[in-house]
């Protein structure tokens, strides 16, 4: 089961939780997995910067934090994401910001699935995958290319 949370955020208007849950377990599928228990977690920085500091020891921003509880075949955890981080980040790479949010919904995602991005080499396969997922899912409904 997926689940979508929002922590005193709003949502944006253009996410349709169904979709997202229909990513998600598409993504699993195409990757071998079976999609267990799923959260996406919508945050703000703060809320983020807090859990980053307490659970993984790191003082500073991300988009994204991935909790992976799941057993192999099975995709079970929570992604944690700072709407705000995401914003930004989009407006710094001077991208939409509806195909930032999937990227970083996509990546929590491929992490569950087991893959990194700690070294340069799969940092390249995590972004080849993010691309490929986000052609296939989000581009077509979005008209961006």
């Amino acid at each position: 089961m997926t689940t979508v949370v929002n922590l005193g955020v709003n949502l944006p208007p253009f996410l349709k939780k169904n979709d997202l849950k229909r990513f998600a377990r598409d993504i699993c599928f195409l990757e071998s997995k079976k999609i267990g228990d799923l959260s996406f977690v919508f945050t703000d920085d703060d809320h983020l910067l807090e859990v980053n500091k307490q659970f993984l020891q790191h003082d500073y921003y991300t988009d994204v934090i991935t909790f992976d509880y799941g057993v192999s075949p099975f995709v079970s955890g929570d992604v944690m994401i700072s709407l705000e981080r995401v914003r930004d980040n989009a407006q710094q790479l001077g991208c939409a910001f509806e195909l930032e949010f999937f990227r970083v919904c996509f990546h929590g995602v491929l992490h569950l699935c087991g893959y990194k991005d700690k070294t340069k080499t799969d940092e390249k396969t995590m972004r080849q995958k993010e691309d490929q997922y986000l052609k296939m899912f989000v581009s077509r409904e979005t008209n961006q290319s």
